[in-house]
């Protein structure tokens, strides 16, 4: 039997990288999967051109109508929620003397404020249904560590970071188990906007801190979206039912927790 046979889960800003390849893995276990996104034409294309398993949701997690919308949508759809990926982030860059209050907002907006509220949302419906559930909150590296042109994203990160040990003590006692990945740096169409933006602040040729990250990876390149579809099979699994509020490095050997 595959580990998430009959499970119903729902992963934020799937529709590409990461938790497009969650979605695929999960599906392959056996799970039905919401495709949520805040562009649905998007997510309607990646669930057709993953199968009938998946299907599309709109989603913006900075509006809480939108979330609360989301969640009776997967519950109206598959008939509960197992599973919850939080998934959905944005990333930007700029010294500290640089930095602006609307990217500081707009980032803290996005991957702090929707991971809770989306968690609160998900917890809530998995808490009335009585059966408990697996929340997996995506972190990163740069939550591990501060980085002198990354300081707002590696402070969302930490504070995912710290909202995952908190709220994975605070609703276990309902069989729910909250849990992260921290991913190192990820190979793809994001890395691609990252090492622009470090061009523009170090005064690099575009593609050279992309090749110098890949080659400071102990395991000897940067990571795939498939490089941590293990651990996401595992969070969401029965394999992890006694695991509660940790973030799992998935990064070549990048930190060292």
């Amino acid at each position: 039997m595959t580990r998430l046979q009959g499970k119903s889960a729902l992963i934020t800003g799937s529709a590409r990288g990461i938790g497009r390849a969650f979605a695929e893995a999960y599906i392959r276990e056996g799970a039905t999967v919401a495709i949520a996104d805040i562009n649905l034409d998007r997510a309607k294309a990646t669930a057709a051109e993953i199968g009938p398993a998946a299907y599309a949701i709109e989603m913006d997690v900075t509006n809480q109508a939108s979330i609360d919308a989301a969640i009776a949508a997967v519950v109206e759809k598959a008939g509960g929620l197992d599973i919850l990926v939080n998934n959905a982030a944005l990333f930007d860059l700029a010294p500290i003397v640089e930095i602006t209050r609307e990217s500081y907002d707009r980032l803290f907006t996005i991957n702090v404020s929707g991971t809770l509220f989306t968690m609160q949302a998900a917890a809530k419906q998995m808490i009335a249904q009585g059966r408990g559930g697996k929340i997996i909150n995506m972190a990163s590296q740069a939550g591990r560590r501060g980085e002198a042109l990354v300081a707002v994203y590696c402070a969302t990160k930490a504070a995912v970071i710290s909202l995952t040990q908190s709220a994975g003590l605070d609703l276990i006692k309902h069989g729910i188990n909250v849990n992260a990945i921290a991913p190192g740096v990820v190979d793809g169409e994001h890395w691609d906007g990252v090492d622009a933006l470090f061009a523009k602040f170090e005064n690099r040729p575009l593609g050279e801190k992309k090749k110098l990250v890949a080659a400071e990876v102990p395991f000897g390149r940067m990571g795939t979206a498939e490089d941590l579809t293990g651990m996401a099979i595992f969070l969401a699994s029965a394999e992890s039912n006694y695991v509660v509020s940790q973030t799992y490095n998935v990064d070549g050997g990048n930190w060292m927790s």
